[in-house]
């Protein structure tokens, strides 16, 4: 169990719990400093011996950083479900940064869910927006750019493809072909329950944990993270699960709840995982099954077919290994061969996840250009 204090959390591992404080506690003490780099793209470092520190462990693979530092089973398992967010096989270079960055934001700042439900963020963003002055157009698919209004500067929350598609006669046939030879990661599979009651976790600690990673061992994650990058599938894939009702009781009618789960397929994968997925939950919470109401399955074609950027499923926009973790999509990162055009998308540094901070040096690279006198 991740718990917000370090103390605690190294309190539940037994006689990894020192060893665990040691790798997590200084890294938690010092994000304040490390978020600067971490959360950005590769740069000159403000505080370099404080991210030589990360970086002594970030580069190692998550498999050979939890099986040398960790003694039993579960801090071991721990660590892998963090560091399967890669969504990369677990012996893969830097796959440990991964493991490192999810851990140390568990206890600095957390893991949150929005009250109400994640619309309510972007709600407050458009609120945002509009108190300075802008406009939300909705309802119209822009088939290409110069559809747009005329503008100084454009950002595309795009990936390579749409972007390529949408933007190709604008961009060089030198940098088109960078795009193209641009990589996407495996998929994932999503299923969303309406449920009659919570979910009746074995594990008492299960109970108060709004993110969850079934996997049970290193082992067992690591097989299943290899076989979705290599086009596998497995019979106990890695499942992810969220529980928000039992922290936000605006998530469900009263006395009822809402969970959803989803895990890694290959990419475009038309295989069906909903039992394989439910019987992992059936598997730590016996008598789960008989709680669903009902459920709504999202295949990585249904994914892409909601947002064209989830490509073949791909959450991440685009795979997360060295090649593309730095220069991502190119070495221009934000910018592209069109001085007016900018990627803001998840195909820019620093990659996936619930943070904004692509788009928000893609806003500082186009103010820097043209905007700053």
């Amino acid at each position: 169990m991740v718990e917000r204090s370090v103390q605690q959390t190294a309190d539940g591992l037994g006689n990894d719990g020192l060893a665990y404080r040691a790798l997590i506690e200084p890294l938690v003490a010092n994000w304040n400093d490390l978020s600067k780099s971490l959360l950005g793209p590769l740069r000159l470092p403000s505080h370099p011996l404080k991210l030589a520190r990360f970086g002594l462990h970030a580069f190692r693979s998550a498999r050979g950083l939890a099986r040398s530092l960790f003694k039993h089973a579960p801090a071991r398992a721990l660590f892998a479900g963090m560091a399967a967010h890669s969504v990369l096989p677990l012996d893969s270079p830097a796959t440990a940064a991964f493991g490192l960055v999810l851990g140390i934001t568990a206890h600095a700042v957390g893991w949150p869910v929005p009250r109400g439900g994640s619309q309510k963020i972007a709600d407050s963003l458009v609120a945002c927006l509009r108190s300075a002055g802008g406009e939300v157009v909705t309802n119209f698919a822009v088939t290409a750019l110069d559809r747009l209004p005329a503008s100084r500067v454009v950002l595309c929350d795009l990936t390579p493809r749409q972007f390529l598609r949408l933007a190709g006669s604008q961009l060089t046939p030198a940098y088109r072909r960078r795009l193209e030879r641009y990589r996407y990661g495996p998929g994932v599979f999503k299923v969303d329950w309406a449920l009659s009651g919570p979910i009746p976790w074995q594990a008492a600690e299960c109970r108060r944990a709004a993110t969850l990673h079934l996997g049970g061992t290193l082992e067992e994650i690591a097989a299943s993270e290899r076989a979705a990058w290599e086009g596998r599938s497995v019979e106990r894939p890695f499942v992810l699960v969220v529980q928000p009702s039992l922290f936000d009781t605006t998530r469900a009618p009263e006395g009822k709840h809402t969970a959803w789960a989803y895990c890694h397929v290959a990419n475009g994968s038309k295989e069906d995982m909903t039992a394989r997925i439910e019987a992992q939950v059936e598997r730590f919470a016996p008598g789960f099954k008989e709680l669903v109401l009902a459920r709504i399955v999202l295949s990585p074609a249904d994914l892409e077919r909601h947002n064209p950027n989830l490509v073949g499923g791909d959450i991440s926009g685009g795979a997360n290994d060295l090649a593309q973790l730095f220069a991502r999509p190119t070495l221009r990162l934000y910018r592209t061969s069109s001085p007016q055009l900018y990627l803001c998308s998840a195909s820019t540094p620093p990659g996936g996840g619930v943070h904004g901070m692509c788009g928000y040096f893609a806003a500082q690279a186009a103010l820097k250009d043209h905007f700053r006198q």
